[in-house]
């Protein structure tokens, strides 16, 4: 079937449709950087990386659900924009109750809410992106994402430094431990990721669909039979390309959710000597600044590799950028002054800005147009099965395997990351077509 082409839009447009990213990203970033910590304040070991399971058990049963779901809505307000909608405003709740957790299971649990929330809104969003720009678009599209992602989290890990700095007590701390900056910086999350978003659906809203497509859709009523049926054909069905993928992913999220976990305890150690709550407060701090700087750098570099991705193609740009990131994440247990370890932070950068951006404008130039939700749902499995990989091998290996030493656990990962280069360069260039004769 011959496809329409896509209305072109302009850069600014773009940039406009994915403001609501930043929001989203935001919500990451104060994750990422805070959990951790408001897991040890409320009592955790650090090694206990089961508390993290909310992430990527979330993400495999809600996004491939959610993807399929949205692929075949029909509303007035467009077929991925209600998911956004809920996922934001039950993220903004979660947000604004996280730092006001009595205890740990209540910290847990919130986690689990906020974490189900976000991929509510996720894979809905970047099916939009792909709904809404033709394939010339679309390295700028997705870039402009990861670029969003990179401004997001530079300011959410930023935060509570700039708290400080405005002249808010860095060790000002309520009753179960949480400091008073980590529960602005969650309202300030709360705002932002309902608002932003709001702002991107009703400036550039969804394509309206055409009667045939309506018509298509009606014809098989949307059930949680014929979600799962979908799935599932899907799975069978999947690209080439798409399949290849798998193993890159495989190391290179399983490297950075390690990271995620466990920079703050290795920052404590390398910078300050101890793992005591003192020591984690100020590596925390420490970790919102290079934190804060490697994002912006993966804030630059995304729109930086939008032409090196059209002239090289994106397989070879991500395959660079990770390597970057694996011998950073290399370097870093061996830094002993914070200076250095912000020229670390350059290659930490250049791979989260490749993570965001390069396999999505890979499979999206493989995926049939009409499954992109559930696709994009399915290939969000290749990001959280790895996470839970790594949750349970490192709650199993921290202390027998690894000395219960967080840098040795960045070392393992650079290790992973440079695995994840090599795998990527054996994906191949299967396109669209090709996939679909294959798969056929």
């Amino acid at each position: 079937m011959t496809r329409l082409r896509k209305p072109h839009l302009s850069l600014a447009r773009i940039v406009q449709m994915n403001i609501g990213f930043f929001g989203l990203q935001f919500s990451f970033g104060l994750q990422q950087s805070n959990m951790g910590p408001i897991y040890n304040y409320l009592g955790a070991d650090e090694g206990n990386t089961l508390l993290w399971l909310a992430g990527p058990m979330t993400g495999l049963l809600v996004q491939p659900i959610i993807g399929a779901l949205s692929d075949r809505t029909v509303t007035r307000f467009g077929r991925r924009t209600p998911y956004f909608l809920i996922g934001a405003v039950i993220a903004s709740l979660g947000l604004l109750a996280m730092p006001y957790s009595p205890a740990l299971w209540v910290a847990a649990s919130l986690l689990w809410i906020l974490d189900a929330a976000n991929n509510i809104t996720m894979e809905p969003y970047r099916a939009y992106v792909g709904d809404r720009l033709d394939e010339d678009q679309r390295p700028f599209g997705f870039l402009t994402q990861a670029a969003f992602t990179g401004l997001a989290q530079t300011l959410s890990y930023l935060a509570p430094s700039i708290l400080v700095w405005w002249g808010m007590d860095a060790d000002a701390i309520d009753a179960n431990g949480i400091p008073h900056i980590t529960r602005a910086a969650f309202l300030i999350g709360a705002v932002l990721s309902l608002g932003s978003i709001l702002w991107s659906v009703l400036s550039v809203p969804e394509l309206p669909m055409s009667e045939g497509e309506i018509a298509a859709m009606r014809s098989r009523p949307l059930s949680a039979g014929s979600t799962l049926r979908d799935i599932g054909d899907a799975i069978r069905e999947m690209p080439v390309a798409m399949r290849r993928l798998a193993i890159a992913m495989l190391c290179q999220w399983f490297a950075m959710f390690a990271y995620w976990q466990f920079i703050v305890f290795a920052i404590a150690r390398t910078l300050f000597g101890s793992g005591d709550a003192a020591s984690v407060r100020a590596a925390t701090l420490v970790n919102g600044q290079v934190g804060a700087f490697y994002n912006f750098v993966a804030f630059l570099a995304a729109f930086a590799m939008v032409p090196l991705a059209k002239r090289y193609g994106a397989r070879g740009v991500h395959a660079v950028s990770v390597t970057a990131s694996g011998a950073a994440m290399l370097a870093i247990p061996h830094i002993a002054d914070q200076t250095t370890l912000f020229v670390a932070m350059i290659g930490i950068g250049l791979g989260w800005a490749s993570l965001m951006g390069c396999p999505y404008i890979m499979l999206a130039n493989a995926i049939p147009p009409e499954r992109t939700g559930v696709y994009m749902g399915i290939f969000n499995m290749f990001i959280v099965i790895p996470m839970m990989i790594e949750t349970v091998v490192m709650y199993l290996a921290y202390h027998p395997v690894l000395g219960g030493d967080p840098r040795h656990v960045l070392m393992l990962a650079g290790v992973l990351m440079l695995c994840a280069a090599v795998a990527t360069i054996l994906v191949g260039t299967t396109r669209r077509a090709d996939a679909a004769g294959e798969g056929a």
